[in-house]
């Protein structure tokens, strides 16, 4: 039997603030210095046929808030308002792909927001016509949608395969009603196994649930029983976030404060749910909260060390430039990011204006490339190859990292990390601090009483 064990002493030790590394430098970088003309210069920088290309479409609406959320939403009832939203969305696809080369295949296609099957089905289906008049679609691509099983019909589901959707991801939170009740998300478990059940008769090839723990009135014993009931349902990935209560950034997050479980408890929650989900080998633990079964493809790209990371989170598509759309949506291209605006008002105004809805981006440095490409190798390896990486980078890279490698005396000495003479590994237990790890490679990180970001475990 395989388990993985956790040590709730060393958590308590580095569970400090630190970003996610889905960019580097990470979004807090981004500035209104940037102007769209620079980054319009680097996409044209980057259109080689061969080259692959990401979509993302952020759809912001919700019908109700849940009171946890951290994500970019718009909270209404008025089901015209998709419809509105994707006449915008058409309108900034026909800008941007005015941009791209139009042999470019699309890889990758996500859906996320908010809530995407907010939208009808017919809408659904308009905005699916949108996409493939726009872009070319690749006839491999992997195309993953969020869904919210609360109102979903059969015919959301039959609508996103006619897109081309084949991954789902499924919001589920917590099955304990206590739990849903604080939260403000109801969601029977019948609804959640209904929606895989749809998904998985109209062809959808993966299914991914999503949990939070560190919700209000969790306990070890309530969230266990969410776990096997999960279990039960045999999903072939699984996202366990921690709750991020960042009350600054969502100040609904205020109506938890009195109800949320101790630290002690939330540090058992995660315990817990390593724990039971590797036990034997039913999950393979990638890392921070994904975790995929053996025979998954994020998991045989991991052993293969060809797995990536970007907005999205783990991928198996490396190399391929993200063209995000819609309010808040992030792009990146050839040593660029870029970001829509975040308020669908000024979104709005600038398509109606005749430009594009740019508010802000970061043109990467040479040193910031080569950061990016060592930490997202750390978080998808769980190592550090030093000639490989030296071949990779141009640098010489025990020279170039020296005193970042230098400064993890003290990971070493806690288990989390191995220094070799050529390279860097990362333990088993080190791969719940992969966070704490990639942080040493970050050049912009500020001093901790400073930083704005979730807790890292």
């Amino acid at each position: 039997m395989s388990q993985f064990k956790v040590d709730l002493e060393l958590i308590q030790k580095h569970n400090v603030p630190g970003p996610r590394y889905t960019s580097y430098p990470p979004a807090p970088q981004f500035t209104d210095r940037v102007t769209w003309p620079e980054v319009a210069a680097r996409i044209a920088q980057a259109q080689s046929p061969g080259r692959g290309l990401s979509l993302y479409f952020h759809i912001p609406f919700c019908e109700s808030l849940c009171w946890y959320c951290g994500c970019t939403t718009v909270i209404t009832t008025q089901r015209e308002k998709g419809a509105l939203y994707l006449q915008y969305l058409d309108r900034e696809m026909a800008r941007m792909s005015g941009h791209i080369n139009p042999q470019r295949e699309v890889a990758q296609l996500h859906w996320g927001g908010g809530t995407p099957t907010f939208l009808s089905p017919d809408e659904i289906r308009r905005l699916g016509q949108s996409i493939r008049r726009h872009f070319k679609l690749g006839a491999g691509m992997e195309a993953g949608v969020e869904i919210d099983p609360r109102r979903l019909t059969r015919d959301h589901i039959a609508a996103l395969r006619e897109v081309g959707f084949n991954r789902a991801s499924i919001g589920v939170q917590d099955f304990n009603l206590t739990v849903q009740r604080a939260a403000h998300r109801i969601q029977p478990r019948e609804q959640t196994e209904q929606a895989m059940e749809w998904a998985r008769a109209e062809g959808f090839q993966s299914i991914n649930l999503d949990l939070i723990y560190g919700l209000p009135y969790q306990t070890a014993q309530t969230f266990e029983a969410t776990l096997d009931e999960v279990i039960k349902l045999g999903p072939d990935r699984l996202a366990v976030f921690s709750y991020a209560h960042v009350p600054w950034m969502k100040p609904a997050q205020k109506i938890l404060e009195q109800a949320l479980p101790s630290a002690e408890t939330k540090l058992g929650l995660l315990k817990l749910v390593i724990e039971r989900l590797t036990q034997d080998d039913q999950y393979v633990y990638i890392g921070m909260d994904h975790f995929a079964r053996p025979s998954d493809e994020l998991a045989v790209a991991q052993r293969q060390r060809t797995l990536q990371r970007n907005f999205q989170g783990y991928s198996t598509k490396g190399g391929a430039d993200i063209h995000a759309f819609g309010m808040s949506a992030i792009s990146q291209a050839d040593g660029v990011y870029w970001q829509n605006h975040k308020e669908l008002p000024e979104y709005y105004k600038a398509l109606d204006a005749g430009g594009e809805p740019f508010a802000k981006g970061y043109i990467l440095t040479e040193d910031d490339k080569i950061r990016r490409h060592t930490i997202m190798r750390l978080m998808c390896d769980m190592s550090l190859d030093f000639a490989a990486l030296s071949k990779d980078l141009g640098v010489d890279f025990a020279r170039y990292f020296q005193a970042e490698v230098d400064s993890m005396t003290d990971l070493e000495k806690d288990g989390l990390v191995r220094r070799e003479a050529n390279g860097l590994v990362v333990s088993e237990v080190g791969r719940l601090f992969i966070r704490n790890i990639a942080m040493r490679f970050d050049r912009y990180l500020p001093a901790a009483k400073e930083r704005r970001f979730s807790r890292t475990i």
